[in-house]
C-alpha cells in the first residue's frame, strides 16, 4: 500500500510541476496512471461516478485543446447565410490577463458558441491595441525595443487566453503595430485629409511632463493629472493635427436615435456631442489691411444671421495671444484686463467676404469650450451691447412680421428666407466651400491626434519648404517606423534621432524635405479595427467593401464603461466617414452594446499614510481588520483590483485551484453583465456554482448506469403517476428552453439563465429511478440541459454529452449523438408546448411562500380578478386564506403565479 501512495505522490508533484504556470493546461501530456487516479470517459471508455478535483482537471485537460471551434474561417465564409458577428474590445498587451478580461471575454465566448449552435455564422475576433507608451517606457526603463517587449507580451496574453477555452476567430488576429495593419491606418488619415477633414494648428495642449507627450483633454483627470502617468499636467503651445470631429456631431447626434438601447450610454454620447445648433465659419485675418496668412474658425449660434455679424470675440486665453502667431504682439499691445479691448486686427469671413473687428472678450470663459464667437447684435442682446460701447455699426437683420414669423433680410442671396431656409442655405455653402457650416455644439472640440513619441503610428506628411504640407503618395504607404534603439524617455520625440527616416524628398518638388515626427493618438489604430477585422489579409485596400456590408455593423459590441465615451465616439465617426467614401454600407459601426461592470475586490488601507497593504500584512481574525504589524485600524473598501492596490486576484491561480469551468460559471453568475463584480470566493456564488457541476455530473451517473443496469428502457411500463411527472419534466423543459434563449438573446442575463438551468437540473435530480430508467422526457431533458450548458461551461459539458451519446439504450433519436455538444443544435421548444392547453397550473404563494397550486382555466390565467376569485374559491384558498386578512395580491401570468401578501 505504501509504494502505491508513494507512486501516487510521485505523479502528484509530476503534475503538480507541469501545472506551475498557466500554460500546464494546453501542455497536460497523457501518461500512464495508477488506478487510484480518477479517470474519464473520454480517455478509458468508463465512466466516472463522481466529480472531483482529480476527474474535473482531466476532463479540462483532456478537452481544452478539442473545443478550440474556429468561427467562420475567413474561406468558408458564405454571405447567402445569416451572420453574428460578437466583438469584445481588444486589450491592450500589457503582458498579463487580469479577472476584467476573462470576464469580458468569457461573455463574449458565451454568445459567440451559442450563436453558433443557433446556426449563424460567427466571427468572434480578436487582436491587440499595441501601440502605446507603456511600451515605450519599458524601453526606457528595461532597455527592450517596444516592437519586442509588445510582440512578448502578444505571444504570453495568447497563450493566457487559450487557456481559458475561449474560441476566438484567431485567423482574423490583427495588431494594430504592424505595418501591414497600420498602411491602412495612414491610408484612412490621407483620405480624412483629402477631405478636409485633417488639419495642424497651433493649439494651446495637455503636456505630459513625465511621458513628454501631449494629451487629449479627455486624458486629463478631474485633478489635472495625466491618466497614464499620474503627473501634473501642463499647457504648452505647440503646431498639432486634428482630426475634424465637429463636422459629424449632428449626423452622429442623430443616428443615435436609430440605435437601439445602450443602457445609458446612448445619453453618455448625447451629452458628450451636446445640441447641434450652430456652427463654425472661418475668417481669415488682416493687421491694417493686409492679410496676415491667420485662419481662424469663429462659433456661431445664429448662421442664419451672419449678415448681420458686428464683431470676431476671442478670449483673453487665445492661443492669439500666447502662442507664436505673428499677431501675439498686437494683441498682447491692445489687450487691456478686464475690459472688452478693441483691437486693429479685422476678419474677413470667408463665406461673406465682410470685413469684422477682432475684440478680446473681458469675460474669462464663453459657453463650454468655445474661444473664438461671432458677435451678431441682431440675434444676442449681449452682442449688442458689445458693439454699442465699442461704437461698432451693425446691420439688424432678423425681421419680425406680425404673424410672429422670423424672416432673413439685408443678407444677400437669402433675404426674405425664413430663418430656418436661411440656416440651411448658409450652412450648406460653407460646407461646399470648405470653410466651416457643420453643425455641431458649443462644447465638442475637434480630436487632437498629435503624440511626440515613437511607438505609434507614422502620420503620413512631408514638410516641404517650398510646396508646405504634402501627404505621402498612396503608394508610397506603410510610412513604416525607423528601428530607433535609443530611448531616454526625455525631449523631442525619439523619430528626432533617425535622420535618415526624417529627411526625405518631397514628393511634388523633389527638393529636400522632412518627414512629420509626432506620431498619431492610439484611439485613432482603435476606430477601425472593427472593420479590419471582415477582411484582415487585404493587401489592396482596408477592407472588402463586400465584406464589411455582410458582416457589419458588429451584432453586439462588449467593453467596459470606461470606453463609452472617447473611444465609441471615434469609432462611430470613422464609421460616418467611410460610409460618406461609399467603403461601408453602414453608417453606424454597433448594434447591441453590452458594457460590463468592474470585478472589485477589497482593498486595506493605513489612514494614517493611506497605503495599500498585501493580504498577509492584514490581520482578518477579529472584528475588524488591522495591521498585522501596528494593530492599526484599516480602511476597508471595494474598488477595481489593481497591482498597485494589492487587491488583484490572478486567474492563472485561481484556475489551478477551482477549474475553467467554475470561473467561467462564477464570473457569469455573480452578477448581471452591467453591474459590478465584489470578489468573494466565499460567497454563494462560488460555492453554488461548484456544487452544480457535481449535481450535474452526478445526473449524467444516474442515467448511465439506469441504462447500463440490463433492464430495456420501456416508456409503456411508466405509471400514471410517473407518466404525469415525465409530463412536468417536459413542460420545465420547453419553460427552461424558452427562459434562458430569451436570456442570451436579449438582455445577456447569464446569471437568471444559470439559475433557470440549476432549477432544471434540481427537477431532475428528484425524479425516481423508473423514470430515469423508462422516460425519454428525462433523458431529453438532460440532454437538452447538457447543450444549454455548453456555452457557459464547455469542458464539462463536454464530457457529459460524450457519456451520454455513448450511453447504451437510449430513447432519444433527434440529438446528433455522433457530434460533440459544442457542435449541436441550440434546443428548441416542442411545437406542442407552445399550443396552448384549457388549464394554467397557478402557482399560489402566501406571504412570498409557495403553498401549493391551484388549476385555473386557460382564458382566465391572465385576468387578475378571476384568478384571485378562483384561488379563494378552491380548496386551498379555503384552507390557507379563509378568515385571513388580504392585504395584497400580485399576479405573474408569465410565470402563472400569484403571490397573496395577508396580515400574520
Amino acid at each position: 500500500m505504501q509504494s502505491v501512495c508513494q507512486r501516487v505522490g510521485a505523479c502528484s508533484s509530476c503534475l503538480k510541476r507541469q501545472l506551475n504556470g498557466f500554460m500546464g493546461f494546453i501542455k497536460w501530456q497523457r501518461r500512464l496512471v495508477p488506478d487510484c487516479v480518477r479517470t474519464i470517459y473520454s480517455e478509458t471508455g468508463k465512466w466516472e461516478k463522481t466529480y472531483g478535483l482529480e476527474t474535473r482537471k482531466r476532463v479540462e485537460n483532456w478537452w481544452l485543446p478539442r473545443i478550440k471551434d474556429q468561427f467562420c474561417r475567413i474561406s468558408e465564409t458564405d454571405t447567402s447565410r445569416p451572420k453574428f458577428y460578437v466583438l469584445s474590445m481588444f486589450p491592450y498587451p500589457s503582458g498579463k490577463l487580469h479577472m476584467g478580461h476573462v470576464r469580458v471575454y468569457t461573455i463574449s465566448d458565451a454568445i459567440a458558441r451559442f450563436q453558433k449552435m443557433r446556426g449563424m455564422q460567427v466571427i468572434n475576433p480578436m487582436g491587440w491595441d499595441a501601440f502605446g507608451l507603456p511600451a515605450e517606457n519599458a524601453a526606457v526603463e528595461h532597455g527592450l525595443h517596444p516592437a519586442s517587449w509588445t510582440q512578448s507580451n502578444i505571444q504570453h496574453m495568447r497563450e493566457q487566453l487559450d487557456a481559458l477555452g475561449l474560441s476566438f476567430t484567431w485567423e482574423r488576429e490583427v495588431t494594430t503595430c504592424l505595418p501591414e495593419y497600420y498602411k491602412w491606418t495612414q491610408y484612412l488619415f490621407l483620405k480624412l485629409f483629402e477631405a478636409g477633414i485633417v488639419y495642424q494648428k497651433e493649439a494651446l495642449v495637455n503636456w505630459d511632463p513625465v511621458d513628454q507627450t501631449v494629451l487629449a483633454n479627455e486624458q486629463v483627470d478631474d485633478n489635472g493629472c495625466s491618466w497614464r502617468s499620474g503627473a501634473k499636467v501642463e499647457q504648452k503651445y505647440l503646431q498639432q493635427w486634428f482630426i475634424k470631429t465637429t463636422a459629424y456631431a449632428k449626423a452622429m447626434f442623430d443616428a443615435l436615435s436609430d440605435l437601439p438601447e445602450w443602457y445609458g450610454i446612448k445619453e453618455m454620447q448625447a451629452n458628450w456631442i451636446g445640441d447641434c445648433v450652430g456652427c463654425f465659419l472661418d475668417f481669415l485675418l488682416k493687421v491694417d489691411g493686409k492679410v496676415t496668412g491667420e485662419k481662424l474658425a469663429a462659433y456661431t449660434y445664429t448662421p442664419e444671421a451672419i449678415y448681420g455679424a458686428s464683431h470676431l470675440y476671442i478670449l483673453p486665453t487665445h492661443r492669439l495671444l500666447h502662442g507664436n502667431s505673428s499677431l501675439k504682439e498686437v494683441f498682447q499691445r491692445e489687450f487691456i484686463p478686464g475690459k472688452d479691448s478693441l483691437t486693429s486686427v479685422t476678419a474677413v469671413n470667408l463665406l461673406t467676404h465682410q470685413e469684422i473687428p477682432v475684440v478680446i472678450s473681458a469675460k474669462p470663459n464663453f459657453e463650454n469650450y468655445l474661444d473664438t464667437k461671432i458677435g451678431i447684435p441682431s440675434t444676442s442682446a449681449e452682442d449688442a451691447a458689445v458693439a454699442k460701447n465699442l461704437g461698432i455699426s451693425f446691420t439688424e437683420v432678423i425681421e419680425t412680421l406680425p404673424n410672429g414669423l422670423e424672416k432673413v433680410t439685408s443678407s444677400a442671396e437669402i433675404t426674405g428666407m425664413t430663418r430656418q431656409e436661411a440656416l440651411k442655405a448658409i450652412t450648406q455653402q460653407a460646407k461646399k466651400k470648405r470653410i466651416g457650416g457643420d453643425l455641431t455644439s458649443d462644447k465638442l472640440r475637434d480630436w487632437l491626434i498629435s503624440r511626440q513619441r515613437y511607438w505609434g503610428t507614422p502620420i503620413p506628411i512631408i514638410h516641404c519648404q517650398t510646396c508646405g504640407t504634402v501627404p505621402v503618395p498612396y503608394e508610397d504607404l506603410p510610412v513604416v517606423l525607423p528601428n530607433v534603439t535609443t530611448f531616454t524617455g526625455k525631449g523631442a520625440s525619439p523619430l528626432e534621432t533617425a535622420p535618415e527616416w526624417v529627411n526625405c524628398s518631397c514628393p511634388r518638388c523633389k527638393a529636400a524635405a522632412r518627414r512629420e515626427v509626432d506620431t498619431m493618438d492610439t484611439f485613432v489604430d482603435s476606430a477601425w479595427y472593427y472593420l479590419r477585422y471582415t477582411d484582415p489579409h487585404n493587401a489592396e485596400r482596408p477592407f472588402n467593401s463586400e465584406l464589411a456590408d455582410y458582416w457589419m455593423p458588429v451584432d453586439l459590441y462588449i467593453g467596459g464603461k470606461e470606453h463609452a465615451v472617447m473611444h465609441l465616439f471615434y469609432a462611430r465617426f470613422l464609421s460616418h466617414f467611410c460610409h460618406d467614401l461609399k467603403m461601408t454600407k453602414h453608417r453606424e459601426p454597433f448594434h447591441k452594446l453590452l458594457v460590463q461592470g468592474l470585478i472589485k475586490n477589497q482593498t486595506f488601507r493605513l489612514a494614517t499614510t493611506g497605503r495599500c497593504l498585501k493580504r498577509e500584512e492584514v490581520d482578518l481574525t477579529g472584528a475588524e481588520p488591522v495591521h498585522l504589524k501596528t494593530g492599526e485600524k484599516l480602511q476597508v473598501a471595494w474598488e477595481k483590483m489593481s497591482k498597485s492596490k494589492h487587491n488583484g486576484i490572478d486567474p492563472e491561480e485561481f484556475v489551478k485551484e477551482y477549474g475553467i469551468d467554475t470561473l467561467r460559471l462564477y464570473i457569469l453568475f455573480a452578477a448581471p453583465p452591467e453591474q459590478d463584480i465584489l470578489w468573494d470566493a466565499k460567497t454563494d456564488a462560488m460555492p453554488g456554482v461548484q456544487r452544480w457541476q457535481t449535481r450535474l455530473w452526478t445526473l449524467v451517473t444516474k442515467l448511465f448506469e439506469a441504462r447500463a443496469s440490463g433492464t430495456t428502457p420501456d416508456p409503456e411500463l411508466l405509471k400514471k403517476k410517473e407518466k404525469a411527472e415525465a409530463r412536468k419534466i417536459w413542460e420545465q423543459k420547453n419553460l427552461v428552453i424558452s427562459e434562458v434563449t430569451e436570456y442570451f438573446t436579449k438582455d445577456h442575463l447569464f446569471n437568471a439563465a444559470i439559475s433557470r438551468l440549476m432549477s432544471l437540473t434540481n427537477i431532475l435530480q428528484q425524479a425516481s429511478r423508473p423514470l430515469i430508467l423508462h422516460s425519454t422526457e428525462f433523458e431529453d431533458a438532460l440532454a437538452s440541459l447538457c447543450i444549454m450548458v455548453a456555452p457557459m461551461a464547455p469542458h464539462i459539458a463536454s464530457e457529459m454529452w460524450k457519456g451520454l451519446a455513448h450511453m447504451p439504450n437510449r430513447l432519444c433519436t433527434h440529438h446528433h449523438w455522433d457530434a460533440d455538444v459544442l457542435h449541436q443544435s441550440w434546443p428548441k421548444v416542442d411545437p406542442e408546448y407552445l399550443q396552448p392547453s384549457d388549464v394554467v397550473e397557478m402557482s399560489v404563494l402566501i406571504n412570498n411562500k409557495a403553498c401549493g397550486k391551484v388549476f385555473v382555466p386557460q382564458q382566465a390565467a391572465r385576468n387578475f380578478e378571476e384568478v384571485h376569485e378562483l384561488v379563494l374559491q378552491s380548496e386551498l384558498g379555503a384552507k390557507h386564506l379563509q378568515g385571513r386578512t388580504i392585504q395584497k395580491a400580485f399576479l405573474s401570468p408569465r410565470t402563472a403565479l400569484i403571490n397573496f401578501l395577508v396580515q400574520e
